[in-house]
Formats: structure tokens, sequence, C-alpha cells
């Protein structure tokens, strides 16, 4: 209303100049002296004419688009245009009608000159006025991005001249909304699209560019970011969703651009109803509840207030944060913090059937590819054999929900760690039919953050100067923030009735040197120049893409966008137990190359020598 109320005073303002100029010409020609009567007769016949053709003049040049606030040189180009087009129009007309008969010719050009000053004066005088303060403390031209709810914060924010914002000169906006080219907010005009980013930063000289998008992609703020880092222009964005609609938003809350909002993903939406109804009220255990994955689901469990929260955490320290961690932010929830590793039975079953839970997440697994690989049976114990072990406890004391949660390395293994990961899955897929509590698997990719993963390695390294260590140019990942991760862990166990494979939708997949490139930038150098990437090659069991499901799998859609169903492989029992039961007497003994055979026969689409090959492969490389 506020924007419709400024545009209709503009338009009423240019409207009312044409009689000003035309009895202002009227009035120079005559030396400033009374009209005679028939000229004053002509003038007032000819106006309603002149008021017809400038006004709709005026309307198609736009210039009531115009903020007078910014007024510019293109604004100036638009007044040009129309005091030309319009009174070459009304010349013409005024010539058919009348002759021009008794009327001086010098009447339109003064018209013209005059019609020009009172529309171009008044704004640049205008603008003068408002930036008086601007001006003098030297503010920063802004451009935001973004025209909508963010963007108007941003820019009634700066815009108040009594806080701390008054450094800052917000001078428009560009929005990829087709309907708000043009328009206004917040009196500041919509200058263009995101690809004319570089012109509106020349046009009006821009040092700071805002993002005011907070529920952008991240395909777009890569793009966005992009094209600030190709023009070195300094760029900014949006603290979270929920100071936004608080309104808490100043320049000195807008922070830098991080690695999640480039890697992130659209926002989720979750059917939040169904996942408090299968955690409120009901007791839920956690294994490996110290790890990123695991720490993160106890936040956001507890949050949803279970009757009782049992995290199991078989590192002492670990298990101490957290622990902490959520005595602190949950004080009223029941919190038991219990020292335990999953390939324990006896452990695992006195906290089973201590706490009886309802639903357990099952987080806890080795997960670093390279250290595993040559480490077979502590791999197959701790995710095979550990995973047997709580699932079969949980059927034993009446666990309703088990979910384990799988990675994409599962898929098509080179490594002993996926191998290892994709024999829990299929133990949990078919163990489902045979027992009472159901059991849901859960399959994604890396999380951003987590304890292992290439980020915090990265952040590291650029602590100390460099370089990034990347092991191959062309390598790729699937990404997401944990935070995500864990939402769509839930909302799988919401949905799923038993014997699922729940793939999360990871989106586009992400160059690892691109990562690298971005992180050395966002922390203010330039790749290459201030910090070198390294490659150090493949290593053992890296493959340079991960996939999300097997050829056989045959992914279908949920009723969750962000959730797909992958059809499980059936295995014989028998076949299973029996190899199963093998494993656990090669672990005993501590054969290696034993369990590493035993694993290929479960997993045969493995692809991989054997540990001593390996090893001889990687020992000649070194």
């Amino acid at each position: 209303m506020l924007n419709s109320n400024r545009r209709l005073l503009v338009s009423l303002y240019d409207l009312l100049t044409i009689p000003l100029a035309w009895f202002g010409a009227y009035f120079l020609r005559f030396n400033l002296e009374p009209l005679p009567a028939p000229v004053l007769e002509q003038a007032l016949y000819i106006l309603p004419l002149l008021l017809v053709v400038q006004g709709l003049v005026y309307r198609w040049q736009g210039l009531y688009l115009g903020v007078w606030r910014f007024a510019s040189i293109p604004d100036f180009v638009r007044i040009v245009k129309a005091v030309i087009i319009g009174v070459s129009i009304s010349v013409a007309l005024v010539f058919v009608i009348t002759r021009m008969e008794g009327m001086p010719r010098s009447i339109f050009p003064l018209y013209g000159i005059l019609l020009f000053f009172l529309l171009g004066g008044t704004r640049i005088s205008y603008r003068i006025f408002k930036d008086r303060r601007i001006l003098d403390k030297d503010a920063l031209p802004v451009l935001i991005v973004g025209a909508g709810r963010g963007g108007e914060i941003v820019a009634r924010e700066l815009n108040q001249p009594q806080n701390d914002n008054s450094a800052y000169m917000p001078v428009g906006f560009v929005d990829d909304d087709q309907g708000k080219q043009g328009r206004e907010v917040q009196g500041l005009q919509v200058l263009g699209t995101i690809s004319d980013i570089p012109e509106v930063v020349a046009r009006h000289e821009i040092k700071l560019v805002i993002i005011a998008m907070p529920s952008v992609s991240s395909v777009k703020m890569r793009e966005i970011v992009a094209i600030c880092e190709k023009l070195d222009i300094e760029f900014r964005t949006l603290p979270r969703v929920s100071d936004m609609a608080l309104g808490k938003v100043t320049v000195n809350t807008l922070r830098e651009v991080s690695i999640d909002d480039l890697l992130g993903r659209d926002q989720i939406r979750l059917d939040w109803d169904s996942i408090k109804t299968g955690i409120k009220d009901k007791i839920i255990l956690v294994s490996g509840g110290g790890g990123s994955i695991g720490s993160e689901l106890c936040r956001q469990i507890a949050r949803m207030k279970p009757a009782a929260l049992i995290v199991f955490e078989r590192s002492e320290y670990n298990l101490y944060k957290i622990e902490q961690e959520l005595s602190r932010q949950f004080p009223e929830m029941l919190l038991y913090a219990c020292l335990g590793d999953v390939t324990d039975k006896m452990s695992v079953d006195n906290v089973m059937s201590k706490f009886r839970p309802s639903v357990v997440f099952h987080a806890a697994a080795y997960k670093h590819v390279p250290m595993l690989q040559y480490q077979v049976r502590e791999a197959v114990k701790n995710n095979v054999l550990g995973t047997k072990v709580l699932a079969e406890s949980s059927n034993q004391h009446g666990v309703d929900c088990f979910v384990m949660i799988s990675t994409d390395k599962a898929v098509n293994p080179t490594n002993v760690m996926g191998a290892s990961k994709r024999v829990a899955e299929i133990f949990c897929q078919n163990f489902n039919s045979r027992a009472s509590t159901s059991f849901i698997t859960v399959r994604f990719g890396n999380v951003l953050g987590s304890a292992g993963s290439v980020v915090p390695l990265f952040k590291a390294q650029l602590k100390k100067g460099g370089p990034l260590t990347v092991t191959h140019p062309d390598m790729i990942r699937y990404f997401m923030t944990i935070p995500e991760a864990c939402q769509l862990i839930m909302q799988s166990a919401a949905m799923g009735k038993g014997g699922e494979i729940y793939v999360l939708d990871m989106g586009e997949p992400v160059n690892i040197t691109y990562l690298a490139e971005q992180m050395i930038r966002l922390s203010g150098k330039e790749p290459g120049k201030d910090v070198e990437i390294i490659y150090t090659g493949l290593r053992p069991g890296e493959k340079l893409f991960e996939e999300l499901f097997h050829e056989s799998e045959n992914l279908s859609a949920t009723r969750h966008e962000k959730v797909l169903l992958a059809n499980y492989r059936e295995v014989d029992w028998k076949f299973l137990s029996k190899n199963l039961d093998e494993v656990a007497s090669k672990c005993a003994i501590h054969d290696e190359e034993g369990l590493y055979e035993l694993v290929k026969t479960f997993v045969p689409e493995m692809k991989s020598a054997s540990v001593k090959e390996e090893r001889l492969v990687s020992n000649s490389g070194k």
C-alpha cells in the first residue's frame, strides 16, 4: 500500500509539471507580463491535449518507476526521451488542429526545457536532500539480492537513520522473479535479475552485496557467490530463518557465507506430526550417541519430549560432552548416559532389559575408509557383529522400531568399510521378517562437518596456512548438513513399516576441488596464490564417486520428496546365519584374510583385491 501511494504521488507530481511548464513557457515568451486574453484562451484550449499526450508518454517511458532517492543517469535519459517524444507528438497534433495560427514558435522549445528541469531537477534535489547524512559518512552503496520478505527486512533496517546501519546506503534489489522487475520494495527499485548483478554493481558503484534469501537453494547461492567473487566485491548473507521471523536483522548480525550455504540444499519440509508421534513420551536409545550423527539425533529427539533418552556410547569423552550439553539444554528430560560397546552382548542386554526402549537409532559404526581397509577384523566386528548384537537384543527386549544408519559407500563398495555396512544392511533387512521389531535402514552420503570428513580437515589445513590436500581433481561426493540428515532419518523412521531401505535424496554431487577452492575463498584468500591445493592420489579403498543405490534396487518415491525407497534384495536365511557365525569365529581368531573373503561372499559386487594384494600395491607405491 505504501509503495502504491508513493507511486500515485509521483505520477500526480509528474502530471502537475505539464501545466506548470506550459504556462511558464508563455510567461517567459511574454517577458513575465500578464498574458493577452486570446493567448491565454489558446493556452487553456491546448492544455488538455498536452496532459493526455504527455501523461501517456510518461507511463510509456516508466517515469514513475524511478526511485527519487537514487535518481541516476538512466532516470535522466528516460526524462529526456519522455520530453522529446511528448513535445514532438504535441507539436504535430497542435499543428493538425490549429495550424499554429497565432502561436509563438518559441513556446514548444521553452515548454520542453521547463518540463525537463521540473522533472529532473526535483528528483536530483530530493536525492541530495535524502543523502546528506550518507554523503557525510562515506556510506557504502549496498545491493540487496532478493526482494522478498528477507530483502524487505534488510532494506527497512538499513533505511533507519537512528541505528548503526547509517553507514550503509541500500541502492536497490535484484531478483529473478519477473513479476517484481521494476517494482519498488521499501522505496527501493528492483533493478534487474541476479544475472544483472555485474551491470548494477558497475552502474551504482556497489561496495557490498547482501544476499537476503534465507531459503535459497545451494545451486543459486553458488551462482551468486561466483558472480560476487568474480567482481571482487564483498558479500554477506542473512542469519538464521528463526531470527528473520523475529526481525532481528542488522548489519552487525549479517554473517559471512559459509560452506554449508554453498553445499546445503533446499529447505526440507517434514511431517513433524508423525515424527513427534513416533518419539514423544517414548523411551528412545541412540547407539553411538556421542558421534556426529548420533549427538545431533539426541538433540533433535530431546526437543520432541521423549519419556527418556538413553545415550549409548563407547567413548567416555564423547559421552560426557553430549550428556553435559543435553542436561543443560533439557534439564527436565530423563537422560541416561551409558558407557558401552555394541559388540559387547552383556552390556547391550543389560541396557535393554533395564530401560526397555521403544525405538533404537543405531548410529554406532566405524567410518574411516582408508584406516579400516587394513583392519578388516575391527571393521567387521564393529559394523557387522555390533549391528547383529544390538538388533537381536532389540528384538528380544520388545523394541518396536530399530533404525539402522547406513552409508552410500555400501553401494557397489570398493572398500572394507562400505562392504561391512552393506552386510549390516543385509542382516537388518532379512531379520525383519523373522522378528517382532520393525527394522528400517536409512542410507545417505557425506554430512558436512562430521568427524573425519573433509570439511574439518580443510579447516584445520587452512588454519595452518595450507596446503589443502585433495586426493584426485575429479573426485565428487554427495553432501548434506548433519541436522538435515538427522531430520530425514527421523522422517524415515516415522514412515517405515519394517524391512525398508530408505535412500535420502542428496541432490547434486559436489566436486571436492571446488569445495577446497570455495573454502579458501571464504577464508579471504585466493586458491593457488595464497593457499595451494595439492593432489595426493586416491587412498586405499576410495573411488572417484559414490552411488546411493544398486541398479537392482529400483528406487521408488515415497510420500516425502526427499526420501526414496529401495527394493531390498532377499538373501537365504540359512546362508546368512551360517556365514555370520563363521564371521564371528574368524573374528575370534583374528583371521583377516578369511574375514575378507567372507565379506565378499555376502557382497559379490564388491570391487576389491585381497588384503595381501592391496597391501603389496600400497607398499610399492610408497
